[in-house]
């Protein structure tokens, strides 16, 4: 089994206040996702054990592939953990695969596969297309203001139903559900961290900054 190495990734003197925030890396894009939370102001960690999860206020889980992270957080004894930490109430994003990981369901689940849940919600894998059919689009999200946000979908999922305990925040225009949130859970089948988007992450991070107050 490879040796994986922690880190920690800061953002100057304003890390040392900040909220602490990991970033699970066990595959994926996540040091885009570590880079850009520390530009907010996170004292960011890669997480990749469960000692590494115990030291964290809130996580994000980025994209990549999710039969992949499944698998990897099982064999480092992480997957108990996080289940443990999300029925807990830490705050957790998922982009992409990271939603995936997030939902109770997955329609088109490969032999085996497991998520951790926590999110009210059916999802259904690679819902557009391989890598080439990658494509990007504004959408309306009142939650993160006027200004529409500009997503990048790359093999991502869709929500085919939202539960009762889940509330939608994006669609596309066909109606399709691509973000969601359920207490200090986020969901998002697109990636902000590749244009530099921040307002989700701002978001999520006010989210940690709240649990954090309050206990």
């Amino acid at each position: 089994m490879t040796t994986l190495r922690s880190e920690s990734i800061g953002a100057g003197e304003t890390a040392a206040v900040g909220p602490r925030v990991g970033v699970l890396a066990l595959q994926g894009d996540f040091r885009e996702h570590a880079h850009l939370l520390a530009r907010l102001g996170a004292h960011v960690s890669l997480v990749r054990r469960p000692e590494e999860l115990a030291t964290v206020d809130g996580l994000v889980i980025p994209g990549g592939e999710s039969t992949v992270m499944d698998k990897l957080s099982r064999a480092y004894g992480l997957a108990e953990p996080l289940k443990r930490a999300i029925a807990g109430g830490l705050p957790v994003y998922g982009t992409c695969a990271g939603l995936i990981m997030l939902a109770d369901t997955i329609l088109d689940a490969i032999a085996g596969q497991q998520t951790l849940g926590g999110l009210d919600v059916v999802v259904r894998r690679n819902a557009f297309g391989s890598q080439n059919q990658s494509f990007e689009t504004d959408l309306d999200i009142p939650a993160l203001g006027d200004e529409p946000v500009h997503a990048v979908f790359i093999r991502g999922p869709v929500v085919e139903s939202v539960g009762p305990a889940a509330t939608p925040l994006a669609a596309l225009p066909d109606g399709r559900v691509v973000a969601v949130e359920q207490g200090n859970l986020l969901g998002t089948s697109f990636h902000p961290e590749i244009t530099g988007e921040y307002r989700f992450h701002e978001y999520f991070l006010g989210t940690v900054r709240n649990r954090t107050l309050n206990g």
